[in-house]
C-alpha cells in the first residue's frame, strides 16, 4: 500500500513528454502488479510508433480497430506522409481529426495523473511519439443486469421497471419519464480510490430553493476513500446524524423518484446502486407507496389508514400486553383475563422476559431468513416459525397468547413501504416493552411522548420530518393522511414549494356532458 501511495505521488505532477518509452514507463509504474491492464503498441511505415493503454474489460476492444487505428493508419499519418509535416504539426493534426473519431467522448490531457484516472474509468489512452499530450477515446463497456421489476418494492399495478446498477440506464429511465430541458442532472465524483459518479436530479423551474446547492455542499465536503452504495452518501449528508429515522428517503422505483421531482424535491444517483435518494422527506412519505396513485382514491385512503394503524401496532402492541398482563389487569374483559391467565400458569417467567424472548427469536428468524439461500430461506424462516412457536408453548416458556401478539406484530411490521422506516420501528419496539414492563402504560406514554418530541426536532433539508402535521399545512393534508383525487391535487407541497405551487387547472373534475 505504500508503495502505490508512493507511486501515486510519483506521477502527481508529471507531464506528457512526448516521448513513448518514457510516458508508457509512468503508467507501468503507476499500474505495477496490474495483470488487466493491457499495453497495445503499433508503429506505421514511416517509423511513427504509438500505443494504446486501456483496462481489460472495460473497454469494448472490438471496436478498437474500426473507431481508432483505421482512422489513424487511413487519414491522419497518411497525411502526414503525404505532406511530409513536420513533428510540430502532428497535434494540430490529430487535434483536426479527433471529430473524425466515432466514440462516445474524445478529448485531450497531458497531465499523468488524470489519464491514470481516466484509463481507470474506462477510457482507452491513445500515446503517440512526438505528441506532448493523450488523446483518451471512450469505448466503455460495462456488464450490468437488464431492466427489471425492483425486489423491495413490489407493486400490483403501475411500471414494473426499476434502477440498476448502471447510473446512465438510471439516468435514461428518468428522461424518458420527463423529456424536458428543464429535468437537470448535474454530475458529481465522490471517492478517493472508486470515484464514484453522482447525479443531482431535479426540475430546474420547481426544485424547492436553495436545495441543490445545499446538497451539492454537503456532498462536495465528503472525503472517503470509497462509495460502494447510495447509503454512505445518505449517511454522510443526513441532517441528524444520530436518529434512528430515515430523513432521505431511498427507492428502486423510477416513477417514485420521478414523481418527488414533480413535487420540487431532488433526486441522487449513485453509480453502482439500484438505490435513488430523495431529498427532503417527511414521516408521511411512510404511509404512502406510488400505487396509492395508480388506483381508486377512496381504496388508497382506506389502504393508508391500513398502514397507519399497523405502523403504531407494530410499534406497542406487545408493549400493551405486558402493561395490561402485568400491571392493569382490570382494563382487560373477564372472559379474556381468565383465559390469558390460563395460558399463562405455566410459564415461569413475567410477561417482559417473556415478549423480549419472543421478540428476539422473531427477529432472529427474519434475519436468518433473509441470509439463507432464496430458495431454502423462506422455507426455513416459515418451517422455523411454526416449529419453534409451537414447541416454546408446549414446553411452557412462552403462552400462546404472547405468539399470537408477536406472530400480528410480525405481520404489521412487514406493511412498511420504506424498509428502513420498518427497521427504525422494529428496534424501538424492544425499548417501548422494557418501559412498559417497568412503568405500565405510563411507561409507554412515556416512551412515546419522547419519541414525539424527538421527531419534532428533526430536519431534512430545512424541512420538519412532521410536515404538513407540524407544522400544519391544512392544504397538504389532503394528500398526506388522504388520498385526494388527482384533479384534486392543483398545488405542490406547501411545505416543499411555495412559488411555482400549481400543478394544474381547477376545472379538471370528470363530469358527464351536459344534456342538450
Amino acid at each position: 500500500m505504500a508503495a502505490g501511495a508512493s507511486t501515486d505521488q510519483n506521477i502527481q505532477n508529471v507531464r506528457v513528454k512526448g516521448v513513448l518509452s518514457d510516458d508508457l514507463t509512468y503508467i507501468r509504474q503507476s499500474f505495477h502488479h496490474c495483470s488487466d491492464l493491457v499495453y497495445r503498441t503499433f508503429s506505421f511505415p514511416s517509423g511513427h510508433q504509438g500505443a494504446l493503454v486501456f483496462m481489460d474489460g472495460l473497454v469494448d476492444d472490438t471496436r478498437i480497430e474500426e473507431v481508432i487505428l483505421e482512422p489513424l493508419k487511413t487519414g491522419i499519418l497518411t497525411q502526414y506522409e503525404r505532406l511530409n509535416l513536420s513533428d510540430s504539426d502532428l497535434r494540430s493534426l490529430l487535434e483536426l481529426s479527433l471529430n473524425e473519431i466515432q466514440a462516445d467522448q474524445v478529448k485531450t490531457l497531458d497531465m499523468m495523473s488524470e489519464i491514470a484516472g481516466s484509463i481507470c474509468l474506462g477510457d482507452t489512452a491513445l500515446f503517440m511519439q512526438g505528441l506532448p499530450m493523450v488523446c483518451l477515446i471512450s469505448l466503455r463497456k460495462s456488464e450490468h443486469r437488464a431492466v427489471e421489476e425492483p425486489g423491495t418494492e413490489m407493486a400490483i399495478r403501475g411500471p414494473r421497471d426499476g434502477f440498476v446498477e448502471n447510473l446512465r440506464t438510471n439516468t435514461t429511465l428518468l428522461r424518458r419519464r420527463l423529456p424536458t430541458p428543464d429535468l437537470k442532472m448535474e454530475t458529481m465524483q465522490v471517492g478517493r480510490l472508486s470515484k464514484t459518479q453522482v447525479v443531482i436530479a431535479y426540475l430546474d423551474s420547481v426544485v424547492m430553493p436553495g436545495l441543490t446547492e445545499e446538497i451539492k455542499k454537503r456532498i462536495s465536503r465528503i472525503d472517503i476513500d470509497a462509495v460502494l452504495d447510495s447509503h454512505y452518501i445518505e449517511e454522510l449528508i443526513t441532517d441528524s446524524a444520530l436518529s434512528i429515522f430515515p430523513l432521505i428517503l431511498n427507492t428502486e422505483r423510477p416513477d417514485k423518484v420521478t414523481a418527488a421531482i414533480l413535487e420540487g424535491r431532488a433526486a441522487i444517483l449513485v453509480d453502482n446502486t439500484p438505490f435513488a435518494l430523495i431529498a427532503p422527506t417527511v414521516v408521511a412519505d411512510s404511509i404512502q407507496t406510488r400505487e396509492d396513485y395508480y388506483q381508486n382514491y377512496l381504496v388508497a385512503t382506506a389502504l393508508r389508514w391500513l398502514r397507519i394503524w399497523l405502523h403504531f401496532s407494530a410499534l406497542v402492541f406487545p408493549s400493551i400486553y405486558v402493561a395490561l398482563s402485568t400491571y392493569h389487569q382490570e382494563m382487560i374483559p373477564t372472559n379474556l383475563l381468565l383465559s390469558i391467565a390460563s395460558s399463562r400458569e405455566e410459564v415461569p417467567f413475567p410477561a417482559i422476559v417473556e415478549a423480549l424472548l419472543m421478540e428476539a427469536a422473531f427477529e432472529g428468524l427474519r434475519e436468518a431468513g433473509i441470509r439463507l439461500p432464496r430458495a431454502v430461506g423462506q422455507a426455513v424462516s416459515i418451517v422455523g416459525a411454526l416449529v419453534i412457536g409451537q414447541a416454546a408453548v408446549q414446553a411452557g416458556i412462552v403462552s400462546a397468547t404472547l405468539v399470537i401478539v408477536v406472530s400480528f406484530t410480525g405481520i404489521a411490521s412487514f406493511v412498511f413501504p420504506l424498509y428502513n422506516q420498518g427497521m427504525a420501528v422494529r428496534v424501538l419496539r424492544f425499548p417501548m416493552i422494557v418501559m412498559a414492563g417497568f412503568l405500565g402504560l405510563y411507561g409507554i406514554f412515556l416512551g412515546l411522548l419522547i419519541l414525539l418530541i424527538h421527531l419534532c426536532k428533526l430536519r431534512s433539508f430545512g424541512v420538519p420530518y412532521l410536515s404538513p402535521l407540524a407544522p400544519l399545512h391544512g392544504r397538504d393534508l389532503k394528500d398526506s393522511l388522504i388520498r385526494i383525487p388527482l384533479w384534486g391535487a392543483k398545488y405542490r407541497p406547501a411545505f416543499i414549494q411555495r412559488a411555482n405551487s400549481r400543478r394544474m387547472k381547477g376545472d379538471l373534475r370528470p363530469e358527464p356532458a351536459a344534456k342538450k
